[in-house]
């Protein structure tokens, strides 16, 4: 029995891997978050399957599912929505299964950064521009954030920033971040990237905040800040260069 840890995607339903949906449809025990993981998913569940919303479970209770599989001997599919290595609680789920002794494994999933800058038609590492991307969130209404990783402290390099789980509180990041990309900084809001009813918003930094209001935009969105976003008479990358040496 094994408990995978599976990366749902995005969104749309079909930007979940192969490897994931082969493990969705064997696995007769399938813990997901509902207001997350599109339920397209689920119809790929063996017949039978027990599906459990994990939305309103705590982790003892999520743990115990998990535990009683194993005791069951059956696998389950643990659906994260994007990636699981990103901002998903995983890695609190895995300690107490070590405790435990119950196995796990990790699927990767196509992540909301890289679904949001794809609907954006953007490369958010661009030669001669940026080359960094930073994936961050803020503290609040969750644990606190490292020392060192407050957005001001983060926006001093000026790199491609994609920041989760922060819309609702989208004046007070504005503010942060306007003292090091400037408030013509080019950004975008990309909200439930690869749905149907995905919304973009695009504009320079100081004007995201009302466009964000206007909108009514208060979750499942990311924002990224950065020159990449709009950049245009940048060099052509060492990779593809005809001075290049070849083998």
């Amino acid at each position: 029995m094994t408990v995978y840890f599976i990366g749902a995607g995005p969104g749309a339903p079909d930007l979940i891997t192969v490897r994931g949906l082969r493990l969705l449809e064997s696995s007769p025990v399938c813990l997901y978050a509902g207001s997350l993981v599109p339920r397209e998913l689920l119809d790929s569940c063996p017949p039978g399957a027990r599906l459990v919303d994990t939305a309103n479970l705590d982790l003892n209770e999520i743990v115990t599912e998990l535990h009683d599989a194993h005791r069951a001997g059956r696998d389950v599919a643990r659906l994260h929505s994007g990636d699981p290595s990103v901002f998903s609680a995983m890695a609190e789920q895995m300690r107490r299964l070590d405790t435990l002794n119950v196995p796990y494994e990790i699927v990767p999933g196509v992540p909301a950064f890289a679904a949001a800058a794809a609907s954006l038609g953007r490369e958010l590492t661009v030669p001669g521009v940026a080359q960094t991307v930073i994936l961050t969130r803020t503290a609040a209404r969750a644990t606190p954030m490292p020392e060192g990783e407050d957005l001001p402290s983060l926006s001093t390099s000026r790199s491609t920033m994609v920041i989760h789980l922060a819309v609702q509180r989208i004046d007070a990041v504005v503010a942060d971040l306007i003292p090091s990309y400037g408030p013509d900084c080019p950004t975008a809001v990309v909200a439930r990237a690869s749905r149907p009813d995905e919304l973009i918003l695009r504009g320079p930094l100081s004007t995201i905040p009302t466009l964000v209001k206007e909108a009514g935009v208060r979750r499942t969105a990311v924002i990224i800040v950065g020159k990449a976003l709009a950049a245009a008479g940048f060099p052509g990358s060492h990779l593809y260069s005809t001075t290049r040496p070849r083998p």
